[in-house]
């Protein structure tokens, strides 16, 4: 395969709303000795590229200005001495930025293979939500079969491939959502009760469907109000993941409810990781969930797609109400 010197790709022109997404010819990217060469054949979109697309999330210090963080594709070019991939090899991987394109690269640490079985376009949805649950449903908060989880947005990217992280380790989902298409799509995924939150006061619920107990953990991208509810939601010894702040960055909380319920709080973020910690996510996935994929109990979302040039589009759909599931844009 002959590999152009210039290839397609997706620019943010400035920070602002998703016109500010443009398509735009840059050179193609060589691989440093890591890393691996794809050529895109489907990209995922997600919450971070929006939130960097709007100036609030820079990339790391070396990683590609342009947009996307999770592709499908086939491997294309080797970093020099690289023997651990060969070209040809179908692949996802969770990129540094730069998957707006037709090609990436891409430290070797954080390829996996593409599931038999699941298309391009399914493949693009694993890696950015993937590697996020599994750095800290899985290993930070420790989840464990018989637990109990509330899961906010259950029907977004995160909040699915958490319901599904849940299902593969015999955790109990509960997910938030907001309407009964959405509530639906939560259950069809693994959730085993649903809480309308435009209706329904998502605390009074938790603890009804546990018995008054709460949950051990709680999923949350919502922050601002949410932030005190939760610690009211959570049990003694639960486990809040702050992973968004989709409603606010301040909150004014109970601290004495964090004491006396013994909880934990914590945030985090993925792509500024390093990529030793980013290829031990890889591995964690590779063992646990890639035989989930094998066996069906880890299902491809619900998908829409769009075409890379129509990128702005795509981000414009990711802010509608009714949106649910994940965006991928394709590569022809």
């Amino acid at each position: 395969m002959t590999i152009p010197d210039y290839m397609l790709a997706i620019e943010i022109t400035a920070p602002g709303g998703p016109d500010v997404l443009q398509a735009t010819t840059v050179p193609t990217p060589h691989p440093n000795p890591g890393e691996v060469l794809i050529a895109v054949k489907a990209a995922g979109v997600n919450g971070p590229d929006v939130a960097q697309r709007k100036g609030n999330y820079a990339p790391p210090p070396g990683a590609s200005p342009l947009p996307g963080l999770e592709v499908s594709g086939t491997v294309v070019a080797l970093g020099e001495d690289e023997t651990r991939l060969a070209i040809g090899d179908e692949v996802v991987a969770l990129c540094n930025g730069g998957g707006y394109a037709h090609y990436v690269a891409v430290p070797v640490g954080q390829v996996l293979p593409k599931p038999a079985g699941w298309s391009h376009i399914q493949a693009a949805t694993l890696p950015e939500t993937f590697f996020t649950i599994q750095q800290t449903l899985v290993e930070r908060a420790r989840l464990a079969a018989g637990q109990t989880v509330l899961v906010h947005g259950g029907s977004g990217g995160i909040g699915a491939t958490a319901i599904q992280m849940c299902r593969l380790y015999g955790a109990m989902a509960i997910a938030t959502v907001s309407s009964p298409e959405k509530a639906a799509y939560a259950r069809q995924l693994g959730a085993a009760h649903t809480i309308l939150y435009p209706s329904e006061d998502f605390v009074e619920r938790t603890r009804a469907l546990t018995d008054g107990r709460g949950a051990d953990i709680i999923v949350d991208l919502i922050g601002g109000s949410y932030a005190n509810r939760n610690f009211e939601a959570a049990a003694y010894g639960g486990h809040i993941l702050q992973l968004a702040i989709q409603g606010g960055a301040k909150a004014e909380v109970n601290l004495g409810l964090l004491l006396m319920k013994a909880l934990t709080l914590s945030g985090s973020t993925l792509r500024p990781q390093p990529p030793a910690t980013k290829a031990r996510l890889a591995q964690g996935l590779k063992s646990t969930v890639w035989p989930g994929i094998e066996t069906g109990t880890i299902q491809p979302p619900r998908i829409r797609t769009f075409a890379l040039e129509n990128a702005a589009d795509a981000h414009r759909a990711m802010a509608l109400p009714d949106h649910y599931g994940k965006i991928v844009l394709t590569v022809s």
